[in-house]
């Protein structure tokens, strides 16, 4: 999508909106930075220690009533993140305690200790 097209959207972003999407500068060791998305405070693609691949999101869903969302999803041939299957889905209160919740879910995908966080286990 080009820059000129994003700005084109039929839905306009409020000031709020603007204001509370703030990046976040998460570096964690061994796990592999991604492109954010909208809305994102930080995103990693996370390796356990069986060599699955995982992908961590951490979101800005205060406009929708569910605070900051951390996520993990599965990776399929290292690129391909399957959404629809959520492995877990936690939800902070504020930003910083979001960042908190991403470090160490994937600290805990790094020491293969993801069943003891998943809903699904």
């Amino acid at each position: 999508m080009a820059k000129k097209d994003a700005a084109n959207s039929d839905q306009p972003l409020t000031n709020s909106a603007l204001q509370s999407h703030q990046t976040r500068a998460v570096e964690i060791p061994r796990a592999l930075p991604m492109r954010l998305h909208a809305f994102d405070l930080a995103r990693h693609t996370v390796i356990a220690p069986n060599g699955k691949r995982y992908v961590v999101a951490t979101f800005d869903d205060t406009h929708v009533g569910r605070g900051y969302v951390t996520a993990v999803y599965p990776q399929q041939n290292d690129y391909l993140t399957l959404v629809r299957l959520i492995i877990t889905e936690l939800s902070s209160p504020t930003p910083d305690e979001a960042i908190k919740q991403h470090i160490s879910i994937a600290e805990a995908i790094q020491k293969g200790t993801l069943k003891g966080l998943s809903r699904f286990a």
